[in-house]
């Protein structure tokens, strides 16, 4: 069910986050009457084919439509359940969740890869081998499936020569932590296809040697079960095929089953949203900002709020992402150096070093090599600028108010000029900052005579005669 009706807008107030909080349960009332009005309505049993669309990259928020899309369909006893799939693959640990799910569903699974030019790479391979049909459409292609290492991208293999010299096909990892990543993909993938009855040597192809398959050799060679032009023909072909769920075979009925889609709700949105990275980068850099300028402006409060609730959004996505916590720690340590350089008289090398810390650990934080997961240069060239700019600006500002010259008290009074208004004896009346002081001097001084504060006793100033080389004194 597609729960994305945006929230009304409201007017800001002092109580904002006892809007929020009210918007937020109003909502959650709102998604569970709709659950409840819809209920009655979708009849238990229905001729129904569940599909569920996962289009880019696999990740923390496909699982999550994939887990509660599988309840609703079990709930509605649907005949079939169809992945309409087009990935470049993803995560290893959503897609090891997606399989469980998929081998543990009491209603059979038909992957189908989907429309013409799509193709289930990496990851989606292996969700396609674990499905109970497997399915391509014309133009589609599959395979490429050799894991990727956080951090280390993809490792070289080792080639053997041939007796012209020449390279042969890669045949094993280079060094053995690669070697184990590599066997585990393989013992993997090969029960999958054990388990379904499909090509397992082709299989250890696509770990071992990132060998792909158009849709027509996939069939020819029993990767794939059917090659169905459109979803009614993929019903059509299914139809009357005996697949195992669970420890029992069962016999497929998809003749004029009705294909009704559902979408993903608006939590599975807004996991969608915050674990792209690209946005968990700028929620993490925002929060960071928010927390900083609060440091610098103490009682601001709106950035301290904003921030800490960006940073907390922000811990929450990167704990669901494959994140390289070095690289955290150099963007943390450039945007330290980068304010640094506003307090320190460092000749700018404090702010060329958080800057280059900056870009360093922002292309380490998420893994180049897995697809859909990587941060491209411009976003975060544009973050550094951004994040070099701002706060050297800001902290430069926040010096310049430390270091300028008080206002208040005795420390605002010495060096103020006046005017004399009465004098006699040493003792007089004088006329500072609009008001009217007694003041003594060392010296004669007349009525009108400009005069500059030296010191102060109790509520007496002590003055003298004010020179006439500054002029922009007067009239304070």
């Amino acid at each position: 069910m597609d729960c994305t009706r945006p929230l009304p807008n409201r007017p800001p107030s002092n109580g904002f986050l006892a809007v929020l909080l009210a918007g937020i349960l109003g909502l959650c009332a709102f998604t569970a009457t709709a659950q409840t009005v819809e209920t009655p309505r979708e009849a238990a049993g229905s001729r129904e084919a569940i599909v569920l669309d996962i289009e880019g990259a696999i990740g923390p928020a496909t699982v999550e439509y994939l887990r509660r899309s599988l309840a609703e369909a079990t709930r509605r006893e649907a005949g079939l359940v169809i992945l309409r799939m087009d990935t470049p693959g993803g995560l290893d640990s959503a897609m090891r969740e997606i399989i469980r799910d998929i081998i543990a569903s009491p209603i059979a699974i038909a992957t189908y890869v989907s429309p013409s030019g799509a193709r289930a790479a990496s990851a989606g391979t292996y969700i396609l081998y674990a499905s109970h049909i497997a399915a391509m459409a014309p133009g589609t292609n599959l395979g490429a499936a050799t894991p990727v290492q956080l951090g280390g991208g993809r490792q070289p293999l080792d080639r053997d020569k041939d007796d012209a010299g020449q390279d042969k096909q890669p045949s094993a990892p280079a060094d053995a932590m690669t070697a184990k990543a590599v066997n585990d993909a393989v013992a993997f993938i090969r029960g999958l296809a054990e388990l379904r009855g499909r090509n397992a040597d082709w299989a250890e192809e696509a770990v071992r040697q990132a060998a792909s398959l158009p849709a027509r050799q996939a069939l020819a060679r029993s990767v794939v079960d059917i090659v169905a032009n459109d979803l009614s023909d993929l019903l059509a072909q299914a139809d009357g095929r005996t697949v195992r769920i669970g420890s029992t075979e069962h016999r497929l009925d998809t003749a004029g089953l009705r294909p009704v889609v559902i979408e993903p709700d608006w939590r599975t949105r807004l996991l969608a949203t915050i674990t792209h990275p690209s946005i968990a980068y700028v929620l993490l850099l925002i929060g960071i900002y928010g927390i900083v300028f609060e440091f610098l402006s103490p009682g601001a409060i709106v950035p301290g709020v904003i921030g800490a609730i960006c940073l907390l959004i922000a811990a929450f996505a990167l704990n669901l992402l494959p994140v390289n916590y070095a690289g955290v720690g150099l963007i943390l340590l450039g945007v330290a150096l980068m304010t640094a350089e506003a307090f320190l008289p460092s000749f700018g090398i404090l702010g060329i070093g958080g800057i280059i810390a900056f870009v360093l650990g922002s292309l380490l934080v998420f893994d180049r090599d897995v697809p859909g997961f990587a941060l491209s240069w411009p976003i975060v060239m544009a973050a550094a600028t951004v994040s070099a700019g701002t706060l050297i600006i800001a902290a430069t500002a926040a010096v310049r108010a430390h270091r300028r010259r008080v206002a208040t008290g005795d420390t605002g009074l010495i060096g103020m000029t006046g005017e004399v208004l009465a004098w006699s004896d040493g003792h007089g009346q004088v006329h500072v900052q609009g008001e009217r002081w007694a003041a003594r001097a060392d010296v004669v001084l007349a009525p009108r005579q400009r005069v500059r504060v030296v010191a102060r006793e109790r509520l007496t100033l002590v003055v003298e005669p004010a020179a006439e080389t500054a002029p922009e004194n007067r009239g304070r």
